[in-house]
């Protein structure tokens, strides 16, 4: 059994990078689930993360967002320290609402035939802005959940982890949405290759 740890900023990266770990098909098992709002807390803690790699599967997964270079940014949190095979260092480019945006046929599912879904949701300057957009089509229930208007502005509403929580683990796929999302292809197959040479 493969001892797997995961350590995210946020509610619906957990659950992204939880579904891309029920892809692994070797005998598996989520050891830890860390998360804490921000970044912050997950560049800080680098050397805990290649520490806890000597031993299990560690998939680290922040957003690149309003960064401009994505080796630069991934090299400012490395700071030249060597990272373990077994950890799974991810940014999702810009935020992993792009992953989500990307599988289109579970996007229709969610928020119905309106609304023009990104042929290229990882070139979006804000992914989050763009999916809570596609929101105001929805079907009711899922606008509710997904949005709210704070002075003429679209704000993540309070069932909005919960509904796209519900939704990737059900009907997202991550085979489908590597299609469209380069960064959420690289994740898929460093994972693999991570699981591969993994011994316990």
């Amino acid at each position: 059994m493969i001892p797997i740890a995961v350590a995210t900023e946020d509610e619906l990266s957990e659950a992204i990078a939880l579904r891309l770990i029920s892809e692994v098909q070797q005998p598996h098992e989520v050891a830890h689930k860390l998360r804490r709002g921000g970044f912050g807390y997950l560049r800080s803690r680098m050397d805990s993360w290649c520490q806890m790699a000597e031993h299990q599967i560690m998939v680290v997964l922040t957003d690149l967002d309003r960064a401009n270079c994505l080796v630069e940014f991934r090299d400012q949190w490395l700071a030249d320290r060597p990272l373990p095979a077994s950890l799974v260092f991810r940014i999702a480019v810009r935020e992993v609402e792009s992953w989500v945006l990307a599988d289109h046929q579970a996007m229709r599912d969610l928020v119905g035939k309106k609304g023009v879904l990104p042929p290229q949701p990882d070139a979006l300057p804000d992914p989050k802005q763009a999916l809570l957009g596609l929101g105001k089509t929805a079907p009711k229930s899922v606008r509710d959940d997904l949005i709210k208007t704070i002075d003429g502005q679209l704000r993540q509403g309070v069932g909005y982890n919960a509904r796209l929580t519900h939704w990737i683990n059900t009907v997202w796929s991550p085979e489908r949405a590597a299609e469209r999302s380069p960064s959420l292809a690289r994740a898929r197959v460093r994972l693999q290759e991570a699981v591969g040479t993994f011994s316990v």
